[in-house]
């Protein structure tokens, strides 16, 4: 067919330099050889040659339709995958040449892409921040004690990769058994109930065995699982930049990222029109079809436009009028300005999975039918902030006590991951799970924003709700100031009796706890504990940060307290247990202490070397 199509082609342009008709294929015997019709002129041999060059040309034509239309039909029974407007995946889909079968995608229109940018950067948006995000991949770090980490240039993305660090670690450190697995295998037991360990791995331990599959496999988990997690557990749409498919055929793994870095050399996405113009996105409905995808796209995540590249599949996985729609002002740019930091929508965006800017839990009604959007279920992995220390917002209870014992750490600026190693830190005894209780009927009647203080008349429902039974002169002097504060409330619930719903523990058996938490910070800081030897001295290594913190958390009341209200047998080991109460804890401070406080009051801490830093 096709020697045949080239042949014809041939023909026609040795036609078209020649007057000379040669035998055409497609000319029929004409039956009056003398010329036409009765009364027509005989055709000279250069009008019958164009005549034959035509009919040549226009079978060629009508071929090459024939082929086109053919193809369409055998590909458009195998496209599944819908779009993410509501076509199907194959419109404007090219099959990669060296037979991966990955499509591009499909591009977004101009309106789809001026509505991404403008939502994620703003009309204001400086280059310096679109450097930024333009400049960030999502890689691992190269140093040994922090190779289970991903690394960060500078400040911006940081909210993105914490969230994405955090679901790492949560394969890595407590699900590593799921990361040994053939990816078949961990394709079919994707939905299937996981048993967790209840023990982590070391980290020391982890970095001497940790191999750059497993942490891929790690990474592709947790980016789909992310992904599906913004779309509902329905849809993953991932995206990917139309000028790298073709620039890695032929390369072998170890030089890819060096092949995309050189493609992307070039590449300038400045506004909406530049993204139309480079974005190419796929939906997938199985988590087969995304772990595929994923993991073909790993070079390209790691490239410089990783991190962004993430966002926009998060945004559009969640899809735009959805996200739009969780705002409660969606006029505002999900990066910040003036310094263009990930809004604490996206983050929530990437744990919870949607664009809401409170951490509190559900919402909050403010009357006339307003109302605030708040975390709306539990979630796998938790964040604190350093703004609840300082009274500017309240953490609920769903993102401080996640299933894992992994957070994303907020401060002014910066994102950063603080982690366990033993999921048992978050159990709570049968005092810490009471306090639990009263403290979410209190946030439930909590319509100051996060100010930790309720009317009268929601305090009222609280001691109805949690059958506390408060004596009328305590009722009184608390309701004397028209509203109850949460701190006031915790004393007087404190000395308040188990048997009237109280916290007060007659039998002096609350005990405290002592555990070790993990903190990392992915951009690069000096570090003095691994400095390097010179001719000048000491130079301080330049490299992410993972430190140990020794946590301990004292009893509800202090040790004169117990000694107080407590009456000890004179056995041994009660002794001991007093002697040891009334041993003061090392403590240090850093601003990460206020941050674990909110999650454990009273904890104090200590570690080795320099202090965590979560800026």
């Amino acid at each position: 067919m096709a020697d045949q199509e080239e042949e014809e082609l041939r023909m026609a342009l040795r036609m078209s330099m020649q007057n000379e008709s040669p035998e055409p294929k497609r000319s029929k015997p004409r039956e009056n050889a003398g010329g036409g019709p009765a009364g027509d002129p005989e055709e000279s041999p250069e009008v019958k040659s164009r005549k034959v060059q035509r009919e040549l040309m226009a079978a060629a034509a009508e071929r090459r339709m024939m082929a086109v239309q053919s193809a369409e039909k055998r590909v458009a029974p195998a496209k599944e995958e819908r779009g993410v407007g509501g076509r199907t995946e194959g419109q404007k889909c090219v099959a990669d040449s060296v037979g991966e079968n990955l499509n591009l995608g499909k591009e977004l229109s101009v309106a789809e892409a001026n509505q991404l940018f403008l939502m994620v950067f703003g009309s204001e948006v400086t280059r310096d921040i679109l450097a930024q995000w333009s400049n960030q991949g999502v890689r691992f770090s190269s140093d040994q004690e922090t190779s289970m980490g991903l690394v960060q240039h500078e400040g911006g993305p940081c909210g993105v990769l914490a969230a994405i660090q955090a679901f790492v670690l949560k394969y890595l450190l407590f699900l590593p058994d799921e990361l040994s697995k053939a990816t078949t295998n961990m394709l079919a037991t994707s939905g299937s109930r996981i048993s967790p360990r209840n023990e982590g791995v070391a980290p020391d331990d982890l970095s001497a065995s940790l191999t750059e599959d497993r942490k891929s496999r790690a990474l592709v988990r947790s980016m789909a699982e992310i992904l599906f997690l913004c779309g509902g557990n329905r849809r993953a749409v991932i995206a990917s930049l139309s000028i790298l498919h073709h620039s890695t055929e032929g390369s072998q793994d170890s030089s890819k990222d060096d092949v995309i870095a050189k493609a992307l050399e070039s590449l300038s996405v400045e506004s909406g029109s530049d993204l139309q113009k480079v974005l190419r996105v796929q939906a997938y409905t199985t988590q087969a079809s995304a772990y595929q995808r994923l993991e073909a796209m790993l070079p390209v995540f790691r490239s410089r436009m990783g991190a962004m590249l993430f966002l926009i599949s998060a945004l559009l996985s969640r899809g735009l009028d959805s996200v739009q729609a969780d705002r409660d002002d969606p006029s505002q740019s999900l990066v910040t300005a003036p310094f263009g930091h990930a809004s604490q929508e996206i983050v929530n965006l990437l744990l919870c999975g949607e664009v809401v800017a409170h951490v509190f839990d559900g919402r909050m009604d403010l009357g006339g039918g307003m109302f605030l959007k708040g975390i709306s279920a539990n979630v796998e992995v938790g964040f604190l902030t350093l703004l609840e220390s300082l009274n500017f917002c309240k953490v609920g209870q769903y993102l401080k006590c996640p299933k894992w014992p992994i957070w994303v750490v907020g401060s002014e600026s910066h994102y950063t991951v603080l982690f366990a190693l033993d999921a048992s830190v978050q159990d709570e005894n049968e005092f810490e799970g009471r306090e639990t209780q009263i403290r979410r009927a209190f946030d439930a009647q909590d319509q100051s924003g996060g100010g930790g203080f309720i009317s009268v008349e929601g305090f009222h429902q609280v001691l109805k709700d949690t059958s506390i039974n408060l004596p009328s002169d305590k009722l009184n002097h608390l309701c004397s100031s028209g509203f109850i504060v949460w701190s006031e409330f915790l004393q007087v619930l404190l000395d308040l009796d188990k048997s009237l719903g109280g916290l007060k523990d007659s039998t002096g058996l609350m005990g405290k706890k002592v555990f070790d938490l993990y903190h990392f910070n992915g951009i690069a800081k000096s570090d003095l504990n691994g400095c390097q030897t010179s001719s000048c001295g000491e130079t301080p290594i330049q490299r992410p940060r993972l430190t140990k913190l020794r946590v301990s958390v004292p009893p509800r009341w202090t040790p004169e307290e117990f000694m107080a209200d407590v009456k000890l047998p004179s056995d041994s080991s009660c002794k001991d247990t007093v002697v040891e109460l009334n041993k003061p804890e090392p403590s240090q401070h850093a601003p990460l202490v206020d941050c674990i406080r909110t999650r454990w009051p009273r904890a104090t801490c200590n570690w080795v070397g320099d202090p965590p830093s979560i800026v």
